[in-house]
């Protein structure tokens, strides 16, 4: 059956959705993008997605299409009209419609909206129990990496080389440091603590990376935030990534290297277990 998606205030069948071939989103990519999970056919991890999506919106000037109410009401509708019991919602609001030019339009342009939802095993999923393979790529994107844009080429770029490399998912390399996942936030783990990398232009703010940050907190698990060579992420004991749809993923190979023999590790699989209880509760599973 064809999806219910929401374009700029209405709610139509996929297939019969359009955008403005004027709409800067699709002549520059100028917009921003966000994904929030849904379990037991509710949003979690709502209030760090809205704080995020206003966030980026104020970077690049964009002003907020309607009030967070209206914003949240509109994606619990289309849960519930293509019936999403678990997976995500897709949202993006760009800064509208206007003839060709770098600069902003003129003061008055509206913003245009688009979402639709994903249906995704998200809980119970086969690659958290056996890990994933990551393969590291160089990192080709802008110097504004904080900012959630849907101008993705870069990371479509370094998905693609990880796919045909027969890996899960790319980790981008910048002067010999991780960066971040294509598409996810990079973690180590050496010696019972975590490490990522801190915040900076040069990364995303990934929300699961901030549950993680107070879930360790929450629960006396070390985290510390600092930059991590290649080398380091193939000597680690463990490593994992996180993100919207994979919540917490165990890794288990690096560049073709096992990490902690070849099997996810039990930090990752407690961090995993903490993060899922805690959206259970937020979607009053128990």
């Amino acid at each position: 059956m064809s999806r219910t998606v929401f374009v700029n205030g209405e709610y139509l069948p996929e297939g019969g959705a359009k955008v403005s071939i004027f709409d800067r989103g699709f002549v520059f990519g100028d917009g921003i993008y966000e994904v929030v999970p849904v379990i037991g056919g509710k949003m979690v991890d709502k209030a760090p997605f809205l704080e995020r999506l206003k966030r980026s919106l104020g970077e690049l000037r964009i002003a907020m299409p309607m009030s967070e109410d209206e914003f949240v009401a509109m994606h619990e509708k289309l849960i519930e009209l293509n019936g999403i019991e678990e997976g995500g919602v897709y949202s993006q609001i760009t800064r509208g419609v206007a003839d060709r030019d770098f600069a902003f339009p003129a003061i008055g342009t509206k913003p245009s909206v688009a979402a639709f939802t994903m249906k995704k095993q998200l809980i119970d999923n086969a690659n958290a129990r056996t890990g994933v393979k990551v393969v590291t790529v160089e990192d080709i994107r802008w110097k504004r990496r904080d900012i959630k844009s849907i101008a993705l080429l870069g990371q479509v770029m370094a998905k693609q080389a990880a796919v045909e490399k027969g890996a899960f998912e790319g980790w981008m390399v910048e002067d010999g440091y991780v960066t971040e996942g294509t598409s996810s936030t990079a973690y180590i783990v050496k010696d019972g603590v975590i490490i990522t990398r801190p915040l900076s232009n040069e990364i995303l703010p990934g929300i699961r990376r901030k549950v993680i940050k107070q879930l360790c907190a929450d629960k006396g698990v070390k985290l510390e935030e600092r930059l991590f060579t290649v080398e380091e992420a193939l000597n680690a004991d463990e490593a994992f990534l996180s993100s919207a749809t994979t919540l917490v993923m165990p890794i288990v190979e690096i560049d073709g290297h096992q990490i902690g023999g070849g099997q996810p590790g039990p930090v990752a699989r407690q961090m995993r277990e903490y993060y899922v209880v805690a959206i259970k509760e937020e979607a009053d599973l128990g």
